[in-house]
C-alpha cells in the first residue's frame, strides 16, 4: 500500500471567532463574497467546517462580523492625537471610512445592506452615534442632529463608494494618472459653446487628488452644518 505523504498542515494556534473573522477579510479582500465558502475558510484555516460553525453560525454572519471588524478599526480614534476638535474627528472618521472602502471591495455592498435593512444592522447605527456625538459637540440645535447627521453619512457612504467603484472600473495595468490625463483632454476638446464649464476644469480633473477632494465635500458639509441659520 501505498504511503500518504500530503497532509493537511496542522493548526499552530487555537481557532476562534477573531482568527476565522481576520482569514473572512482576507478571503474577500482577495476574490469577492462569491469567493468566501466554508470550504475555502477551512481550507485556509486547516480545520474542519465544524469548528468553524462553533464560532459561526451561517455566511451571513461572517459577512456582518467581517464588516464589523473592519468598521471597528475605523472608529477607534482615541489613538489619533491630531483630532483635537470635533470636526478634526469627523474628518478622521469620514477618511478612514473612504479608505477602507476603497481597500476592501466588497465593504461598500454590506454597508448597503445594512443601510436598506430595517432596522439597520449592527454596523451603521454605530457609525451614526459616532457622527452624531461629534455633530452635537459642533453646537448645532439638537433639532438639526438628525438631518445633518444623515446629510454627512449619505455624502461619506455615496462619495467613498463611488472613488471605489471608479477604481475597480480600471483596467488591470492602467495608471490612475494616465487615466486622469486622458479624461482631461477628453474634456478639453468638447464643444466649447455646448460644454463651456466642464472645458474650464479640465486641468482641475488632471491634478486633482481623490482624498483631498473628498474631505473638501466633507468640509463643505460640516460648513453648512455649523452655519448660522437664518430667522
Amino acid at each position: 500500500m501505498a504511503t500518504r505523504t500530503s497532509r493537511t498542515p496542522r493548526r499552530t494556534e487555537a481557532l476562534s471567532r477573531e482568527r476565522i473573522v481576520e482569514a473572512a477579510v482576507a478571503l474577500l479582500d482577495a476574490d469577492g463574497e462569491s469567493g468566501l465558502t466554508f470550504r475555502t475558510l477551512t481550507e485556509r484555516l486547516a480545520t474542519g467546517p465544524g469548528a468553524i460553525y462553533w464560532h459561526v453560525a451561517n455566511k451571513g454572519e461572517l459577512l456582518a462580523a467581517a464588516t464589523d471588524s473592519v468598521i471597528a478599526d475605523v472608529l477607534a480614534i482615541e489613538h489619533d492625537k491630531t483630532a483635537e476638535t470635533p470636526q478634526d474627528e469627523i474628518r478622521t472618521i469620514a477618511l478612514g471610512l473612504f479608505d477602507a472602502i476603497a481597500e476592501h471591495p466588497w465593504l461598500f455592498a454590506q454597508l448597503a445592506v445594512q443601510l436598506s435593512s430595517s432596522p439597520w444592522g449592527s454596523v451603521t447605527p454605530r457609525i451614526f452615534e459616532s457622527f452624531g456625538q461629534r455633530v452635537a459637540a459642533l453646537g448645532v440645535p439638537e433639532a438639526t442632529w438628525f438631518t445633518a447627521t444623515s446629510a454627512l453619512m449619505h455624502y461619506v457612504f455615496g462619495a467613498a463608494g463611488q472613488n471605489a467603484a471608479n477604481v475597480r472600473a480600471l483596467e488591470p495595468g492602467v495608471d490612475r494618472a494616465e487615466f486622469l490625463h486622458a479624461a482631461a483632454r477628453a474634456w478639453e476638446g468638447l464643444d466649447p459653446g455646448e460644454y463651456p464649464f466642464m472645458k474650464s476644469i479640465a486641468d482641475q480633473v488632471r491634478e486633482h487628488d481623490d482624498r483631498e477632494q473628498f474631505l473638501t465635500g466633507v468640509d463643505l458639509i460640516l460648513a453648512g452644518i455649523t452655519a448660522p441659520k437664518r430667522a
